[in-house]
């Protein structure tokens, strides 16, 4: 039989890999004569099927270096936050008490909060991680971070962010911080991860959002009452991490007791 894809009237296609070109959209040479043709322009370093292998280069590299690191906790928070800040001192402590845990501490890799995370982590003799991005503004891996990757591609990052943690900790925060907020949410709402608690520190702070999606986000029926079940909120280091510790006794117990569930 047959499979060749019909064409129409003017009869043009051409099977360019696995994409099908049609009419209009096929191209007068093929890759190979691009390739092999010198004498063609150089346009094709920035096209998009050449940067597919700079992002695969980038998940090789995340995958590389973060394989072995052990189990995992991702804290976010402002890069904005000063040193002599409650919540830089707190980022600091839980970070100390996630290793004395057992945990690897994952971050952004830059000031503030990520700064204070990977400072208790290295101090209290832990793996401490710096997940970086190519910005405008050049920000630099801090000087605590033992391993580090940077990354120009930010859907890549965040991979690496959730692929090798067990929990997020978010500290006050702007866009970066609740980018990531509400993609964890996101991927345990849709169920894309499983058994993976998010942890917001500082009530203050994140009490007039949790407001709003209550009444507003939730009464409205954009989500459901129990999508507000996604995440903790909690106002020191040592109820962060009571609520990481049994988040991984019941991923513990759910294991041993031969329970299945979905991985990231």
């Amino acid at each position: 039989m047959d499979t060749t894809p019909p064409t129409d009237a003017a009869g043009a296609q051409r099977r360019k890999g696995p994409v099908l070109l049609r009419r209009g959209a096929v191209e007068p040479s093929t890759t190979d004569q691009r390739l092999l043709d010198s004498r063609g322009p150089t346009d094709w370093l920035h096209a998009d099927p050449w940067r597919v292998m700079r992002i695969q280069s980038e998940f090789v590299e995340g995958f590389g270096a973060l394989a072995q690191i052990g189990p995992a906790i991702s804290i976010f928070g402002s890069a904005r936050t000063p040193s002599h800040t409650p919540e830089y001192q707190q980022a600091e402590e839980l970070a100390a008490g996630l290793v004395e845990a057992g945990f690897a501490v994952i971050t952004g890799g830059g000031p503030g909060i990520m700064e204070a995370a990977n400072k208790g982590a290295c101090e209290a003799g832990g793996v401490s991680v710096g997940l970086g991005i190519e910005l405008p503004f050049e920000q630099g891996l801090n000087q605590w971070v033992d391993i580090g990757v940077n990354f120009r591609y930010f859907f890549a990052r965040k991979t690496m962010f959730v692929k090798y943690a067990q929990g997020f900790v978010v500290f006050p925060g702007g866009y970066g911080t609740m980018d990531e907020l509400f993609e964890a949410l996101t991927l345990v709402q849709t169920r894309k991860v499983t058994m993976f608690p998010v942890v917001l520190v500082g009530a203050a702070f994140w009490s007039p959002l949790v407001d709003w999606l209550r009444d507003t986000v939730a009464r409205s029926g954009r989500i459901n009452e129990q999508d507000l079940e996604l995440f903790t909120v909690v106002d020191s280091p040592q109820e962060a991490l009571d609520v990481i510790k049994e988040a991984d006794r019941v991923r513990r117990q759910a294991h041993h007791d031969g329970h299945v569930y979905g991985g990231r």
